[in-house]
């Protein structure tokens, strides 16, 4: 048996549902299990018999659900969920306020590990009945039934791995299929001997038998510290040398850098922070280095990227050559497009823009002063004859009849939303290699930036502009909601206008597995279909409201936008398309609706969409469910002063997987362990670093294996 071998070939008796489980948890080869690591260990002695808890006690308990349901209580109006769960020692209620969904996460027959403080209760008219000890609110984690056993001393001296699993395919299962090709399996180490040794790390075969059963808390500690290791290293070693062969190649050259800077600056009333003038000089240093840019420009929301990437763009265009500029949504596009024809409107640089749906030009001959729409077919043969020098567009720039004459810079914003592919095939628009701009108002905890991005340069823009007021930021609890219309209203009657944002398009579907009781439910997560409608027809009647989402058609979307910008609505209700880039600097009102199923990072993309004039600006929170995790986080909103700050909370608390509400970075949970990590990340980058400065990889065949791995697999950020 080898690493390479399939599990089909090993498991014979997988039933179709089991193979499909296995595909869904991309689980191939025996390689891939080894690697499927528990997402915790449980330990038996840990727990308390619910024959033993008393009143008072912070307890958690291992049991199977008896009984669950949810109601409303007729007195409070409330919905509440309230289970009866046991295990053999005895039985204990549980009780959750506000929470009736979860009836539907805990069907009766599954078991789970609850914690929480037991409470004395009799029994209350009007309510569940909670007579005798119960646990209000507890958290829960669901394991499979047969984890927990028995509880007995031979057990409790044992951890017992739990494993992310999925519908056909158990925990215990994945545990029973590890321990069996695991004695059969020899994987060679491929890290160098001193790493290991220098870094106390186990071998590979111990690593993994530590990590999937461990004696002590000790083994699985130390088995997770060689993996980080082992996949930051990894990373480092393949971005690190990719950094090296770009510095291989020749790049555009350029003439007058240091004038074009100049006359950039002087085209228009632009006064750049010292943080701008930073992040221009440092592409005006790359530009003159021989070899192709790479690098990253990270700046919070509203800092002003847009600017520099103009300046880049206006150098190029001046030297006779291309540039183009992609965003990730049509919506965002747009609005560079509009804010390239503002800056370069006396400069005689013509300028696409090109989507699935719209096919601009700026100047227009009738007008120079506005831009115009032509065919699709004639933009793309003015870009082929290189008349066109800025050419800015969607993922359309990638098709393969985009042919540009001499494309000399290769531009990207918010560039994690797009794939490694899809950045490359931008990159073969040239014979050769173009200078490389990316952008990202996403932000990016050190650690993973030294990581994710090890071969790109980095500019941070960390300071605003001049004028820019902080934004105040409200949690608003369901008893003040009222409130906070009133205050919208009188700012919307003031002439501001104001965004609201909902986690979904349509409500609910009103149908449920609970027989009819989904009214409680669907009004867990509010819609923007009937937010517009409450806001419209309740709330402000007397305003315009707009609505806007991912469904609408690009022209209804480009209608919803424009008169949102024009003032024409006061209001515009919004999914999360609005969430990078939209720029209303009239707007000071962000109200966020359900706002606990967000990302911090994204919570403080939508905040960035006001607070873009010298107005004072207001975001209100607002969250469907509350529990002490999302109270935390959301506060974190409240109190932290830039997205940096948040970027560094969310790796702390939530790790760094979630940071746009998503797992998105390529990197497994254990390799985002490491990134909490910032010496074993500096460790990594450094002995990476060593070895490709060296030369040496080649002394390592596994190891250099390995990192080509990468390179025929390239890892998606999006």
């Amino acid at each position: 048996m080898t690493p390479e071998t399939k599990l089909e070939e090993i498991f014979k008796q997988l039933a179709p549902r089991q193979k499909t489980a296995l595909k869904n948890l991309e689980l191939k080869t025996v390689s891939d299990l080894l690697y499927h690591f528990p997402y915790r260990y449980e330990n038996p002695a840990d727990l308390k018999r619910i024959g033993e808890v008393f009143e008072g006690e912070e307890v958690r308990v291992w049991g199977k659900v008896k009984k669950i349901d949810y109601e409303k209580t007729w007195k409070k109006k409330m919905n509440i969920a309230y289970a009866t769960v046991e295990d053999p020692t005895g039985q204990i209620k549980l009780v959750w306020f506000r929470q009736p969904y979860i009836a539907k996460m805990l069907p009766e027959g599954s078991c789970a590990i609850f914690s929480g403080k037991v409470a004395m209760r009799k029994s209350a008219k009007g309510g569940p009945a909670l007579g005798g000890k119960y646990i209000a609110n507890p958290l829960y984690d669901i394991v499979p039934c047969n984890v927990i056993p028995a509880f007995s001393k031979e057990d409790s001296a044992k951890l017992q791995p739990l494993y992310p699993a999925t519908a056909g395919l158990s925990s215990l299962w994945i545990s029973k299929a590890i321990e069996k090709i695991l004695t059969q399996t020899n994987i060679d180490e491929f890290l160098p001997e001193e790493i290991i040794k220098k870094y106390h790390l186990p071998n590979l075969q111990k690593a993994l038998r530590w990590a999937h059963f461990p004696k002590t808390a000790e083994h699985a500690s130390a088995a997770k510290k060689r993996f980080a290791f082992e996949e930051v290293f990894l990373m480092q070693l393949f971005r690190i040398g990719q950094k090296e062969e770009i510095k291989k190649t020749a790049g555009a050259g350029f003439k007058n850098l240091k004038k074009l800077k100049e006359e950039f600056l002087g085209l228009f009333n632009f006064q750049p922070t010292k943080a701008q003038l930073g992040a221009i000089n440092d592409v005006t240093k790359d530009f003159e280095s021989g070899h192709p840019m790479n690098r990253l420009l990270e700046g919070d929301v509203g800092s002003g990227k847009t600017a520099v990437a103009a300046c880049a763009a206006f150098m190029v265009a001046k030297n006779g050559m291309e540039a183009t500029y992609m965003a990730p949504t049509e919506i965002l596009a747009r609005q560079h497009f509009e804010t390239f024809t503002k800056l370069f409107k006396n400069s005689g640089i013509k300028i696409g823009l090109l989507t699935s749906s719209i096919s601009d030009k700026f100047p227009s001959k009738v007008n120079p002063a506005l831009a115009t729409h032509i065919s699709k077919n004639q933009l793309l043969k003015w870009v082929t004859n290189g008349e066109i020098p800025i050419l800015i567009g969607t993922h359309s720039l990638i098709e393969k009849k985009v042919v540009f004459k001499n494309l000399a810079l290769a531009m990207v914003d918010e560039q994690h939303r797009f794939g490694v592919m899809q950045r490359s095939r931008l990159f073969k628009k040239s014979a050769r290699a173009p200078h490389f701009l990316s952008m990202t108002a996403t932000p990016i905890p050190r650690t993973l930036a030294l990581t994710i991005y090890a071969d790109l340069d980095v500019s941070l823009i960390d300071e605003m502009p001049a004028g820019r007021k902080p934004i105040e930021t409200k949690i608003v609890p369901p008893k003040e909601r009222d409130l906070a219309y009133e205050f919208i209203r009188s700012k919307l009657a003031a002439g501001d206008q104001a965004f609201v944002i909902c986690p979904r398009i349509e409500p609910k579907d009103r149908k449920s597995d609970f027989s009819g009781k989904s009214d409680f439910l669907r009004a867990e997560m509010r819609s923007v279909k009937e937010e517009y409608k409450k806001l419209k027809e309740k709330i402000f009647p007397e305003f315009e409201i707009g609505i806007m989402h991912g469904r609408l058609k690009p022209k209804e979307k480009e209608e919803a936008m424009r008169r949102f910008r024009d003032g024409k609505t006061q209001v515009l209700v919004s999914t999360s398309v609005v969430e990078v880039g939209v720029d209303v600097p009239n707007a000071t009102i962000m109200m966020i609706e359900g706002a606990e199923r967000f990302g911090l990072a994204q919570l403080h993309q939508f905040r960035g969409r006001v607070g873009r004039s010298e107005k004072k600006s207001y975001c209100f929170i607002l969250a469907s469910s509350y529990s002490a995790n999302i109270f935390r986080r959301l506060k974190a909103l409240t109190t932290s002063k830039t997205g940096f700050e948040l970027a560094e909370y969310d790796l702390e608390f939530r790790g760094a997987g979630e940071l746009s509400g998503k797992k998105q970075w390529g990197i497994s949970d254990i390799g985002m362990e490491a990134l909490r990590n910032l010496k074993m990340v500096e460790a990594a980058r450094f002995e990476a670093k060593n070895i490709i400065e060296e030369k040496i990889l080649p002394r390592y065949p596994l190891l250099q294996t390995k990192v080509q791995e990468l390179q025929k697999e390239p890892v998606h950020f999006e």
